[in-house]
């Protein structure tokens, strides 16, 4: 049950990062300045909107390229992962469903966020994994302390935003395999044809920063991990032996 919920949040993250983010690249367009940080920004809050509403839940990942760098970090079990995966694809098909509800009448112009080739499949496939890359490496450092939480989302949030605003020009940033996959179907055409593109780009992109950040963070986080603890107990030895209300003896 309890993995169920998790999906299902996975599911409703996924849903509305699609229906918001690319269906404000619809509304906006990015063909100018405004439209262009528009639709970055719009990512980048419901990210936002979306940790701080399921982060608790679900984590958050709403996104497959994140699951699969959490799994590579054995930080879930493949059951899990599986699960994670599925429940977004749902939610990326159900969001480019309403999308077409919505955007459907001019479909030859917004191709419903959908994502685009630049220049060449190779050029493509290299942008995508370095913002990937960026963008995974981000959570996975920011969510590595507990300290951290308070504040992951929006860092998070913010950096999505920033992979936006470089990658918009060049494919349309995906940085998320459902995230494309939803509005491609429904899009057709080259949308559809070269979605393998950013299915697999995010994918490698996100492998390759769980591998490096793990290799980078072992022995140093975990180092500091320990001088934490070891600074904490004395504190904590000393709140058990002084029980509250107790009182030192008077010679």
């Amino acid at each position: 049950m309890e993995l169920i919920k998790k999906c299902l949040a996975e599911c409703i993250g996924t849903f509305v990062l699609v229906l918001f983010g690319c269906g404000t690249a619809c509304a906006v367009g990015c063909d100018t300045l405004p439209g262009y940080m528009l639709t970055a920004l719009a990512f980048g809050l419901v990210i936002v909107a979306m940790a701080y509403s399921i982060g608790n839940i679900s984590g958050c990942h709403i996104n497959p390229a994140v699951s699969i760098a959490v799994f590579v970090s054995k930080k879930m079990t493949f059951t899990e992962f599986l699960a994670y995966i599925a429940s977004q694809f749902i939610g990326g098909i159900a969001g480019g469903a309403m999308l077409l509800a919505v955007f459907g009448e001019n479909i030859d112009k917004n191709h419903l966020g959908s994502n685009v080739i630049y220049n060449n499949v190779w050029a493509s496939l290299i942008i995508e994994i370095i913002l990937t890359f960026v963008f995974v490496i981000a959570i996975l450092g920011v969510t590595s302390k507990k300290s951290n939480g308070s504040v992951a989302g929006v860092v998070i949030g913010l950096s999505l935003t920033l992979v936006h605003i470089f990658g918009i020009y060049f494919t349309g940033t995906s940085v998320n395999p459902a995230r494309s996959f939803g509005p491609a179907i429904f899009a057709g055409g080259d949308s559809f044809a070269n979605v393998w593109v950013f299915i697999v780009a995010p994918l490698v992109g996100a492998v390759l920063a769980a591998l490096l950040y793990n290799f980078m963070a072992k022995g140093v986080c975990d180092t500091e991990e320990e001088e934490a603890a070891e600074a904490a107990a004395p504190v904590k030895n000393t709140a058990r032996a002084r029980k509250p209300g107790s009182k030192k003896k008077r010679k």
